[in-house]
């Protein structure tokens, strides 16, 4: 499901090395701040290039450096939660969600993705914000919206860098949840990065952590009775 294997030297001097392989849908990375995770989702989103390495994701070749071969990330397609969001904040919630439709490479009809747009705003249980502005929702609401956009566009991976971080603890166990739920009822490859246990404890089906000394920055596969 998940071959991975990249190398990047960083012009800060920071030397990543990161060996992921996988069959399992719900996979985790943990590691302190700094330590490499979102440069690593970064690379497999196409917003990085590697130096050298393969990303493989469900059989097909979104990177390998032998063959020549790096796609777009729009050809990848990937959905990627920032940490912050990323919502935009001149487009209501609607037209955030439809946003991503109109990015992919294939580019539905405007009717189109406005119809599938509400329909994960239904989904998600904010169609009452649909026609609000970003400054205007909750910090729940902000993270739905953005699942929403993530998830609207039938991607082959769900990459999440630290989703939770924000929210309170009420909050940060009903949205485990509905990931949880979603993936499932998806069946959608999921790699979240978080320096929490607990979310090695509820979606680490696999589990790798990312580690720095120095500037040299390795992922390594983790046993995951060790953080229960």
């Amino acid at each position: 499901m998940l071959d991975i294997a990249l190398k990047k030297r960083l012009p800060n001097g920071l030397q990543i090395e990161a060996t992921l392989k996988s069959d399992v849908a719900r996979n985790v990375i943990l590691g302190f701040s700094g330590s490499g995770k979102t440069l690593f989702l970064k690379m497999i989103a196409g917003l990085l290039t590697p130096d050298e390495g393969h990303i493989r994701v469900q059989e097909r070749v979104f990177f390998d450096s032998n063959a020549g071969i790096n796609l777009s990330t729009q050809a990848r397609q990937v959905a990627y939660l920032f940490q912050d969001y990323a919502l935009f904040p001149h487009l209501t919630v609607a037209q955030n969600v439809a946003f991503s439709l109109r990015r992919r490479y294939w580019n539905p009809r405007r009717r189109s993705s406005q119809a599938l747009a509400a329909q994960w705003l239904a989904k998600l249980e904010i169609a009452a914000v649909a026609d609000s502005y970003p400054a205007q929702l909750s910090g729940g609401q902000k993270q739905r919206v953005a699942l929403a956009r993530a998830l609207v566009s039938q991607p082959r991976i769900l990459l999440l860098d630290e989703p939770f971080s924000a929210l309170d603890t009420a909050l940060r166990a009903r949205t485990r949840r509905l990931i949880a739920d979603l993936q499932s009822e998806y069946h959608i490859p999921m790699l979240l990065i978080s320096h929490d246990s607990e979310d090695a404890d509820y979606f680490g089906d696999a589990l790798f952590e990312m580690r720095r000394e120095d500037n040299r920055a390795c992922l390594q596969q983790r046993n995951i009775a060790e953080y229960s």
